[in-house]
């Protein structure tokens, strides 16, 4: 049987970036892909569509308040089959870059098919054995459905079906307020859905500092939303041709009738085919068990993206496949690092997030300073008609230990906080660096300011001016 030198399971971003160098780079690779295309989640039921409707959410949201600018336009209506339309279309010129034949180009062998292992050093897909020196498991994760009596008779949508949709629900039910699930949820009520958001945790993004997620809660409702945090759904049915959630909540039972029912209470990883257990690859809770170098228990099989966790973001699928070309193929010993890692949460405003929350600094005992500025005050947000939200910035040491934006192209803003804190800038530096105005990115530099300058205008300082300039003519 013949040996290959690396067997990639998984057409995603980490299986892709890892099987194209490694195939560029002269080794014998073989990549397989479960489904019938390369992409992934994020290209074909993810990032690329939600995006892409997010967008179209938008364009309509922006006319239908166009009077706002002085700009007087028809009442908008929003066409969803033709939003969805060019949803297919965005995906069908990003699906060209990862056309099988490409990677084949590159040397290496795409098989679609399932895999599963059979031995430590052997995969079988489609009945035919195929040996490999080393693996790579990138199976991702699909979306983790909650067992509610009733909800596996409604015909519920998850972010595998919801792309599929052609008519506009007038009452649309969301079960899960994290990213997923506000991200959909706000667009649908900005076609003209009547949107409602079911979580069983007291507040919406629980990752997320707890001002920042009470300020965006706020800005959904007041878009129309109905978000109800701290509430159970015990039981759901169909009644007249509506879906029927039977609720319990701040010690009341409600029900919330609605036409179509989301799904978007988390994810959980594709692993359950693999029989890992053939090849000694042991799991846990989230996924396949995985060391910074990004090795399984079984140190020849190497794990990236959403089946390892603990960050399922397309991103850092990316950012592991490189630590495990680093270690696997190059043989050059490199570890993970988890200290700087962004992330986005694509509703209207954006929230945007790298580094330690405020609580989670005073938790560790850490001595932190944290400085807020409202995006109400930056003129550029001004001139946009884009003010609601505020960056808030938590400091230790002179650097930066965490930051949070809410605002305009907060997903765009953060990286200037993510190099900060990758070069361990200090930030003093992002005080003396020249913004152009009028932009967005001022607010970084006005966040850093409003901290110093409490230290600038204190009694000491004041004193000192005086004294230098009664003593220099």
């Amino acid at each position: 049987m013949k040996r290959h030198d690396l067997i990639v399971i998984g057409g995603g971003v980490g299986g892709l970036v890892t099987a194209s160098v490694a195939g560029q780079l002269g080794l014998d690779v073989v990549l397989v892909e479960r489904g019938d295309r390369l992409g992934g989640d994020c290209l074909h039921f993810g990032c690329v569509p939600s995006k892409t409707l997010i967008r179209a959410a938008e364009v309509i949201h922006t006319v239908r308040h166009a009077r706002t600018f002085g700009v007087r336009a028809d009442d908008p209506i929003s066409d969803l089959g033709a939003v969805m339309d060019r949803v297919r279309r965005v995906i069908e010129v990003i699906q060209k870059h990862d056309d099988p034949d490409r990677f084949r180009g590159y040397g290496v062998d795409v098989r679609f098919g399932e895999a599963r292992f059979t031995g430590s050093h052997t995969v079988e897909v489609n009945g035919d054995p195929i040996h490999g020196r080393r693996f790579v498991i990138a199976t991702g994760s699909r979306p983790a459905v909650p067992p509610v009596p009733g909800l596996e008779g409604v015909g519920y949508l998850t972010n595998e079906s919801v792309f599929d949709e052609r008519e506009l629900p007038p009452r649309l039910g969301v079960l899960g307020a994290g990213p997923i699930g506000l991200e959909l949820a706000q667009a649908f009520a900005r076609f003209g859905s009547q949107v409602t958001v079911f979580d069983v945790a007291e507040r919406i993004l629980p990752r997320e500092d707890a001002d920042v997620a009470a300020r965006l809660h706020a800005l959904l409702e007041s878009e129309g939303l109905a978000i109800q945090v701290g509430t159970t759904v015990k039981q759901i049915d169909t009644r007249d041709g509506g879906v029927v959630l039977h609720c319990v909540g701040n010690g009341k039972d409600t029900t919330v009738t609605v036409d179509r029912l989301l799904v978007a209470t988390g994810r959980k990883p594709n692993i359950e085919s693999l029989e890992l257990d053939n090849a000694g690859v042991m799991t846990e809770p989230g996924g396949v068990r995985v060391d910074q170098r990004m090795r399984t228990s079984a140190k020849h099989i190497f794990a990236c993206g959403d089946v390892t966790g603990p960050y399922p973001f397309t991103h850092m699928a990316e950012y592991q496949a490189g630590i495990i070309i680093a270690n696997a193929v190059f043989r050059f010993p490199k570890r993970a690092d988890y200290r700087v890692v962004p992330w986005v949460t694509y509703t209207k405003p954006e929230l945007a997030h790298v580094g330690m929350t405020e609580q989670a600094a005073r938790d560790q005992g850490l001595n932190v300073q944290v400085a807020r500025f409202e995006f109400g005050d930056v003129d550029r947000a001004l001139t946009d008609g884009s003010e609601g939200g505020f960056m808030k910035l938590v400091m230790h040491r002179g650097r930066v230990a965490g930051a949070t934006i809410l605002g305009p192209h907060g997903g765009e803003l953060i990286h200037e906080m993510v190099l900060a804190m990758q070069a361990r800038v200090r930030v003093s530096t992002i005080a003396a660096t020249i913004h152009a105005y009028p932009t967005l990115a001022q607010v970084h530099r006005r966040t850093v300011n409003s901290s110093l300058s409490a230290r600038l205008f204190a009694p000491g300082t004041r004193r000192l001016v005086h004294w230098i300039n009664r003593l220099l003519p």
